[in-house]
């Protein structure tokens, strides 16, 4: 078992970041937590107004690619563990703009291996573990059958899943060639509150509740499996814990859908609890262009996981819609805060509505 003294957590401010900092900071009192965030558009320190002033948590702004920054902390803190969930993930934004994914995925991630590594290179404790979470995009594509497994060959696609395919490529090299200890964990489509307002989900709820056209790409038949993020945030604490140093673990939510089905289900979820008639909110579907490279499946098979670790995921998909919207719903400021005029921008220019 791992047992975290000190832990650096990249991307805190992030979704899925976020998440995990308010599951675990309060639950793990003895443990320390630094969250270095560069706050970019999608990370916002309002996700962590319920842990700001706790005794064991910690917020430093700053880049994962400033190598000084690193090594400084490292020094400071004495960081037993690092919780890596620093990333640009958004698909559409890397056909924009890959160079920006390149330097933050791939480069960041290389640069903190290296300030891990330079700081535990003397260490002969065996204490120390190096988190690394990834993408099931990296497998690329799936058709009607099958599903991915930690074994599945990468076939990255878009200049996104390219990235994170190189830094799971270097977290493991780093493994092999210096001993690093590592773990990594490759998820699917994560959902759940604090969700920047660019993935479908949270388009779905912000452009229902305003009454605004739902862009969905092509005819909405691309298949996800759909995994809320507290669910996430367990699997990922466990195999922190409990995982096998070097190993790699997928981590799925068991609710394959096409895109058109979630959409459809959340559209009534909103209705029901907004006291309209269900269904009245479907007509604000509105098919676009689909975007290129678009994968047609993923599918996630956590076998492993399971067996080893005894995770499952114990949100069903509709339940799970149901807390996102309540959560939504009940945090309208955030909303409102994080749509912004440079996303409204965005959102013009990516669906033309």
């Amino acid at each position: 078992m791992h047992q975290p003294g000190s832990v650096l957590v990249t991307g805190g401010a992030g979704f899925i970041g976020s998440n995990y900092l308010l599951q675990v900071v309060p639950a793990h009192t003895e443990v320390t937590f630094v969250n270095l965030d560069a706050l970019s558009y999608a990370g916002n320190l309002m996700n962590l107004a319920a842990i700001e002033q706790a005794q064991n948590y910690a917020f430093v702004k700053g880049e994962v690619q400033d190598v000084e920054l690193l090594h400084a902390l490292f020094a400071q803190h004495a960081f037993t563990t690092v919780v890596h969930f620093a990333a640009e993930s958004h698909v559409d934004r890397s056909i924009r703009d890959p160079l920006a994914f390149v330097r933050s995925n791939t480069l960041g991630t290389v640069a903190l291996l290296e300030a891990a590594r330079a700081a535990w290179k003397d260490d002969t404790t065996n204490r120390h573990r190096f988190y690394h979470i990834s993408t099931d995009e990296v497998f690329g594509s799936l058709g009607d059958n099958g599903a991915f497994r930690e074994t599945t060959p990468y076939d990255p696609r878009s200049p996104y899943s390219a990235s994170k395919a190189a830094s799971d490529h270097f977290v493991r090299a780093y493994y092999h060639t210096y001993g690093l200890p590592v773990v990594l964990s490759n998820c699917s489509n994560n959902y759940g509150p604090f969700q920047f307002p660019e993935k479908l989900i949270p388009v779905v709820i912000a452009n229902a509740l305003q009454q605004k056209p739902v862009p969905i790409y092509g005819t909405g038949l691309n298949v996800r499996d759909w995994l809320y993020v507290g669910d996430h945030c367990a699997a990922i604490d466990t195999i922190l814990r409990w995982g096998t140093t070097g190993d790699t673990y997928v981590i799925g939510g068991d609710s394959e859908r096409t895109n058109l089905d979630v959409v459809r289900m959340l559209l009534d979820v909103v209705d029901e609890a907004t006291g309209q008639p269900v269904g009245t909110s479907r007509q604000l579907i509105t098919f676009v262009t689909d975007r290129p490279g678009h994968d047609y499946r993923y599918a996630m098979d956590f076998t492993k996981l399971h067996q080893a670790l005894g995770w499952t995921p114990s949100h069903a998909l509709e339940e799970g819609l149901r807390e996102t919207v309540a959560w939504y719903l009940r945090n309208g400021d955030w909303l409102n805060a994080v749509m912004d005029q440079s996303y409204q921008t965005y959102y013009h220019e990516q669906y033309g509505l």
